[in-house]
């Protein structure tokens, strides 16, 4: 576990009374939360709580879902990311996702590494630009000969750091990971997690997780949510990974986390 931190009052994101609906529906309300450049925010709570709903708010993903909408601000560099005049594809360039199950492209590994680049216009050196993301993904030297095999061949492990890899070539300055683990073996999920560490001395990285071990190991700060009224998502407590996970001051945080609900 990263040694006991505070705040350092650089946020790379923040969220500010947001409400999210599907519908009719309130999924997560009055969120209230300042996330940290440059570490590992764990968002943990039981199921339904609204925990992948609110990671998808921090780019915009939740409006693929043709019924959802969001009221509040979630601020990046001061804007307001919904506001009318904010591009979202631009906002998911800044912020990447990777998903829960890897979803490699039906190309190759090289191909599935450079496709965002691409369409977002990149012009430099794209053989340098996929070895950097690749090495930084801790997939190069397992994949640098074999470039051109389909990303559909590797092992769900090494497909979910090449998903990482894609991420990463769009040069975003936070990454979102849903669940990034829940799919692989033991040995898999360590990868990832000494990844996810590696990232953050270069990304802000926010990580929804099921897996109380791997938020205790691998964040320095711990978002709590549980379910409130009617099943709506309300952010019970937000804290150091430390302090969270040894010494909450909410019950309810306690009770969780020692496996007493949830």
């Amino acid at each position: 576990m990263p040694n006991q931190i505070s705040s350092n009052g650089h946020y790379a994101i923040e969220a500010k009374h947001l409400d999210i609906h599907y519908g009719d529906f309130l999924a997560v309300t009055d969120v209230n939360l300042k996330i940290e450049k440059q570490k590992i925010t764990a968002i943990i709570g039981p199921s339904g709580c609204g925990k992948s709903t609110v990671l998808r708010a921090f780019n915009r993903m939740n409006e693929l879902v043709p019924t959802a909408w969001a009221k509040g601000e979630v601020r990046y560099h001061g804007k307001n990311i919904y506001d009318d005049d904010v591009d979202p594809v631009e906002v998911r360039r800044r912020i990447g996702m990777v998903f829960q199950k890897p979803n490699p492209f039906p190309k190759s590994i090289y191909e599935n590494v450079a496709w965002g680049a691409k369409i977002n216009g990149f012009k430099g050196n794209m053989d340098e630009l996929v070895e950097e993301s690749l090495i930084s993904a801790a997939l190069w030297n397992e994949v640098r000969d074999k470039l051109d095999q389909s990303g559909l061949s590797l092992s769900g492990g090494q497909q979910q750091r090449l998903c990482i890899a894609r991420a990463i070539a769009i040069k975003p300055d936070i990454i979102l990971m849903d669940e990034p683990a829940s799919a692989l073996d033991p040995i898999a999920t360590l990868k990832i997690e000494e990844l996810m560490r590696d990232l953050a001395k270069e990304y802000t990285i926010i990580v929804v997780t099921h897996n109380m071990q791997q938020a205790a190991r691998v964040s320095h700060f711990t978002a709590f949510f549980n379910l409130g009224q009617g099943r709506t998502g309300v952010l019970d407590d937000y804290g150091p990974t430390n302090k969270i996970f040894t010494n909450p001051e909410k019950k309810s945080t306690e009770d969780y986390i020692t496996g007493r609900f949830g």
